[in-house]
């Protein structure tokens, strides 16, 4: 059986992980690629969301997410939920997360909805937990297209398209 101490450790790092993701989560809506970068692991984050290429830096993910998501007229909301964080030493560990994501875009005139699934890898280095590996698929989509009168009208539902962007 575990220590306390032990025990006691296994909950703080519980803890860090999950501030850790509603952190990159946050820091994606609030348009901060500088938050969003040292959430991930400064050498080799692997990052891989369904309908995007793969990338294996952050620096990588974050000039297209910055170029992206950090366009005017664009309006994010993460919200993620239903973590479960399992761990394989006591510096890695694996997380797994339902979001539900809603995007407004002013250009395109559209509302997207998804229901998403994570994956996540985590390592703790340097006194802190990072993201090591973040993978995503989606689950549903709904996207409405919005006439210049501003009624929306659907435009998809059920599978997501093949890419974003």
């Amino acid at each position: 059986m575990a220590s306390l101490e032990e025990r006691l450790q296994r909950l703080e790092d519980d803890r860090a992980i999950r501030d850790l993701k509603a952190r990159y989560l946050r820091a994606c809506d609030a348009k901060e690629p500088e938050t969003v970068r040292d959430c991930l692991l400064p050498d080799g984050a692997v990052i891989a969301y369904d309908g995007f290429p793969a990338f294996d830096s952050r620096d990588a993910f974050v000039a297209v997410y910055a170029k992206m998501g950090c366009a005017p007229g664009i309006f994010d909301i993460h919200h993620g939920a239903n973590g479960v964080i399992e761990f394989d030493s006591n510096d890695r560990a694996r997380g797994r997360w339902s979001l539900l994501f809603h995007n407004i875009n002013l250009a395109s005139r559209t509302l997207t909805q998804m229901g998403v699934e994570y994956e996540d890898s985590y390592v703790k280095a340097e006194g802190r937990w990072w993201i090591a590996e973040t993978r995503s698929k989606r689950l549903s989509c709904l996207i409405h297209a919005v006439d210049g009168d501003g009624r929306p009208t659907v435009a998809v539902m059920g599978d997501a398209p093949e890419t974003f962007g």
